[in-house]
Order: C-alpha cells, then sequence, then structure tokens
C-alpha cells in the first residue's frame, strides 16, 4: 500500500490528465448508468483518484445526493479538490484503504481501474457489497486483453500499462497482464456470487469489461 501511495502521488496529475483524455467520458457516463441511481442516492466509489467519476455521477443523484470518494492517497485527493465540477455541496473525499472502506448502507459502489491492484480482490469486492444497502448496486470497470485476433500489437501494450501501473503489487507471473486478469476475475465472480440482476458488457473493442449487480 505504501508504494502504491508513492507511485501515485509522485503522478497524480498525469494520472488526472490521462483520467479525462477524449473519449473517456464515455465510458464513465456508461458506468454511472449500470450503477441505476436516482436524485437523493448515496453512491461511494472506491479508489476514486482524482474524482474524474464525480460529474456522471453528480448528474445523476442531483444536488440531493451525496458522492463519496475514497483513495489511500493524499494527492490523488487534493487535485480532486482542486477540480471544481469534482467538488462542491455533498461531495466528500476520505482518506483511506478501499479494501477496508469506513462507510455503511450506500445506495451504490463504484470501482473503475482499481480490482486489479488488491492482494486479495474477492475481499475487496465482499468489503464493497457490504458497504450497499439491500437493493443497491455495485459496478466494476476494468481493463482486459481483448480476445480479437487483430488486438495482438494493443495486448502487447497492455502488458507494459499493466506493469507500470499496478506498482508494489505482487504480481509474480512472468506475464504481468494475466496476473492481473486473474485478479479481476477474481473481483468479477465475488460480485457474481454476491449480486443479482448482474450485467456485463465490453466497450472499447473488448479492452474494457463493465459488470454490475445488485445487492440481494
Amino acid at each position: 500500500m505504501t508504494d502504491a501511495q508513492s507511485f501515485y502521488g509522485r503522478w497524480a496529475r498525469v494520472y488526472d490528465w490521462i483520467a479525462n483524455a477524449p473519449g473517456v467520458t464515455a465510458w464513465r457516463d456508461r458506468t454511472a448508468e449500470a450503477l441505476a441511481l436516482a436524485p437523493g442516492d448515496t453512491v461511494v466509489e472506491m479508489g476514486c483518484g482524482t474524482g474524474a467519476n464525480v460529474p456522471a455521477l453528480r448528474e445523476r443523484v442531483g444536488k440531493s445526493g451525496r458522492i463519496v470518494g475514497i483513495d489511500v492517497t493524499r494527492e490523488m485527493l487534493d487535485r480532486a479538490g482542486e477540480r471544481r465540477r469534482r467538488t462542491g455541496e455533498g461531495v466528500h473525499y476520505v482518506q483511506a484503504d478501499a479494501s477496508r472502506p469506513p462507510v455503511r448502507a450506500a445506495d451504490a459502489v463504484l470501482a473503475t481501474f482499481v480490482a486489479g491492484i488488491f492482494e486479495d480482490p474477492a475481499a475487496a469486492v465482499d468489503a464493497w457489497c457490504d458497504c450497499v444497502a439491500p437493493g443497491g448496486r455495485v459496478a466494476l470497470l476494468n481493463f482486459q486483453r481483448s480476445p480479437s485476433a487483430l488486438a495482438a500489437p494493443l495486448n502487447l501494450a497492455f502488458e507494459g500499462f499493466v506493469r507500470l501501473s499496478a506498482p508494489g503489487t505482487r504480481l509474480s507471473a512472468r506475464s504481468h497482464a494475466s496476473a492481473f486478469e486473474r485478479r479481476v476475475r477474481a473481483a468479477r465472480e465475488r460480485l457474481t456470487a454476491r449480486t443479482v440482476d448482474r450485467r456485463y458488457e465490453t466497450l472499447t473493442g473488448g479492452y474494457l469489461g463493465l459488470l454490475s449487480g445488485t445487492v440481494p
């Protein structure tokens, strides 16, 4: 966890730029839609980074709703606080370990691009489901390699991306991408076991997988 804090602390501004690159907004909107939010809801984002998802969430919970962003890296949260569209009444940022979130009875939980960095992703998903009141939804958005035969060059790039973006994690396999995907798969399997009314879809040519479900 210390390694991750150090890495993301150094690269918070670059991460923020990438998180708002052209085309990314559509992913965030689709993920927010998967939560089936309503005005007045409370939604918690695990590993919120610089708060790039806040505008999409705010649009759906309205002024009466509440958004709680949890991240272990202070520099990320400071960067979120500098962005006007990611702050305001009803938006709260908490420095904490997203695998042990200090929240209860939320209407929804969102985790984008974080499930693969935890040593025990299934336990993290259990904690997230425990945070949600019955009838609330949990959504996981993650990068993955595409099964398309035309995607081989980009799949090689994905390997490099994982090596750079998973600091301090014990990805002991020869392929970091394979180890990363095993963690993502473990998170998805646990969410599948814990929820009903599940939906899965791929985005961006199969390079993104979005799984969501309702906590019974």
